[in-house]
């Protein structure tokens, strides 16, 4: 099971929105064929180590991190193609809670005599594919804000300067946590500092779908953004009595007028809504400052990704600004997950802990 989910993690780049997915078939305690979902359509990671056990697979034991597909969907049922193989025992970590499956995959297997076992390594399983699972059992994108800092919190000069604060590798994973994601988001501010493409070029991986927030769609007619049709679809948001700007017809750009909040800006929570409701499964947050308080203040956020680098900046522009917080123990909460060297930059990575359960 441990070598299913090493496996797995190979497809993170390119496989969501699905799952990421390894299989090890067994035979007398030798492993005989082993394969992963390598892209989002394409074939299953059962199908993958099956067609490699070949007929060894007769009567051997198929260990998969997630309940194996009983469904038609891009590809055939995986259950099929287990019961055509002959395989005598499945054991899963965890099941999957997508309605489609949901038991039902287990179901067909011991309805056909196949042993199932479900369980093993279910933490470091659900672990691996928190975004699918969160979007599998409730329908609603899971959120990541990804945050470049200094050690003092400032993610700019006073002058809005900010390239760049974190390094070359950290500016890799930065790459491989959009691909990793089914969107990435920006304010209308960090477009026009940056003229960002926020497409994936620093490592292999599929360009996610490209989301601004600016209010009255005022983004520059030359931006990249909006003039790179090629590399992903482009989604802005702004108010409903916002004009339409001459850009809306570029290829690739599709506009939402949405309702304002409190403040008279777009209302994220609307925003959050339109996109679960669209299909994407996992969303990067990647800026700026108002936009992540934002999210963390309407606790829209499901985990952070800190890069720090070792540096002071002084009198800047703060990552997270004014919360509302007055005392310590109303604190946004976080459960650490992973801390690293990336480089010479640290790396955090945390969840955070839902109102509902501090």
């Amino acid at each position: 099971m441990a070598r299913a989910i090493v496996l797995a993690r190979r497809g993170r780049a390119w496989v969501a929105p699905n799952p990421m997915v390894g299989a090890v078939v067994v035979r007398d305690g030798v492993i005989v064929g082993e394969g992963y979902h390598r892209r989002f359509g394409g074939p299953h990671a059962e199908v993958h180590a099956l067609k490699k056990a070949s007929k060894l697979a007769q009567g051997a034991t198929l260990y998969v991190n997630l309940e194996p597909c009983c469904h038609y969907g891009k590809t055939p049922p995986c259950t099929r193609r287990i019961l055509e193989s002959g395989v005598a025992r499945v054991v899963a970590a965890i099941e999957d809670p997508n309605p489609k499956v949901s038991g039902k995959g287990f179901q067909q297997l011991l309805d056909a005599g196949v042993a199932v076992e479900v369980g093993l390594l279910a933490d470091e399983a659900a672990l691996l594919n928190q975004p699918y699972l969160k979007k599998a059992a409730t329908g609603r994108t899971w959120v990541t804000l990804k945050i470049a800092q200094s050690l003092d919190g400032r993610i700019a000069a006073i002058t809005g300067h900010s390239q760049w604060i974190s390094g070359k590798q950290s500016l890799r994973y930065a790459h491989l946590l959009r691909a990793m994601h089914d969107a990435v988001l920006v304010g209308s501010g960090t477009v026009a500092a940056d003229d960002c493409q926020l497409t994936v070029r620093h490592v292999p991986g599929r360009n996610p779908v490209r989301i601004v927030i600016d209010s009255q769609f005022r983004i520059d007619p030359d931006s990249k953004i909006i003039n790179t049709p090629e590399d992903a679809p482009t989604w802005v948001f702004g108010l409903k009595d916002a004009p339409v700007p001459d850009w809306a017809n570029n290829p690739n750009v599709s506009l939402f007028h949405t309702d304002p909040d409190g403040n008279g800006r777009v209302d994220l929570r609307e925003v959050h809504n339109i996109i679960s409701e669209l299909g994407v499964g996992s969303l990067l947050v990647e800026g700026g400052s108002r936009i992540w308080t934002s999210f963390l203040d309407l606790d829209l956020v499901d985990k952070v990704e800190v890069v720090v680098a070792p540096m002071f900046i002084g009198t800047g522009i703060e990552a997270i600004s004014d919360l509302g917080i007055l005392k310590v123990h109303d604190a946004i909460r976080l459960a650490p997950m992973q801390w690293r060297k990336i480089g010479n930059d640290l790396h955090v990575a945390a969840r955070v802990i839902h109102r509902e359960n501090r």
